[in-house]
């Protein structure tokens, strides 16, 4: 997922969402990646996989020296005007017609 040549002021998803679909797109991807694809710290990124992590959207499992993230896509989406939707469908929103980075 590359970064537009210059990113917006300002956009419609949040750095949570764009995290979200970066772990759903490659379940390996090093937090590093994550941090330059959305354009922000890998300080910041830690921060909202921990968020993430910790509302039961994404486990991660440590194998070796990496970390595994499995997003749940069966979680209700958190703003009330989003909440009869879930993360499944955010995904196939967005990622659909995408093939995993793993797959690549």
């Amino acid at each position: 997922m590359a970064p537009p040549e210059e990113a917006p002021g300002w956009t419609f998803l949040t750095n949570h969402a764009h995290v979200l679909f970066c772990l759903a797109e490659d379940p390996e991807v090093r937090l590093r990646d994550v941090a330059e694809r959305v354009g922000i710290t890998e300080r910041a990124v830690q921060r909202i996989v921990t968020d993430l992590e910790g509302e039961g959207f994404v486990t991660r499992e440590r194998v070796g020296r990496r970390n595994l993230y499995e997003v749940h896509p069966d979680k209700p989406l958190r703003h009330p005007i989003e909440a009869h939707r879930d993360v499944k469908a955010l995904l196939s929103l967005i990622l659909r017609g995408r093939a995993p980075r793993a797959a690549r």
